[in-house]
């Protein structure tokens, strides 16, 4: 726990860096939904609709790398990007099984990334009640 809380910032960034490759949905939605899916969804709705989630998650991405150089934000974005890729992770193996030979590695990273924003937490709660 306490490596975890060290060195958050540098956690806080590779995960933020990894997240904002999301951007490249925005640019190209279908090319994203194939690459990462290896299908694609087709027409102006879907197109909106993707390049909405892309940026939602580049945003969240943004605030990694924001939250990694300002402490005083760390609680909120790593509780909202801990629940945003929750939520990814959760859908995903409920309802998504069918892709996992592609996106497989994106929900390992989100997963990892999950439990180590949690152990984060664990960490800076058990230094608060030391201290």
């Amino acid at each position: 726990m306490n490596w975890v809380v060290a060195h958050i910032k540098w956690i806080m960034l590779v995960s933020g860096v990894v997240t904002c490759t999301m951007v490249y949905a925005v640019v190209a939605p279908s090319a994203a939904l194939e690459l990462m899916f290896g299908e694609s969804l087709n027409g102006p709705l879907a197109e909106i609709i993707v390049r909405n989630w892309a940026a939602l998650i580049t945003i969240v991405g943004v605030m990694l790398v924001y939250g990694a150089y300002h402490p005083a934000s760390r609680g909120l974005i790593l509780a909202v990007a801990c629940v945003s890729k929750a939520m990814f992770v959760g859908l995903f193996l409920s309802a998504g099984e069918q892709y996992m030979d592609k996106a497989g590695v994106s929900v390992a990273f989100d997963a990892v990334v999950v439990v180590v924003f949690c152990i984060y937490f664990l960490g800076m709660r058990r230094e608060q009640l030391r201290g």
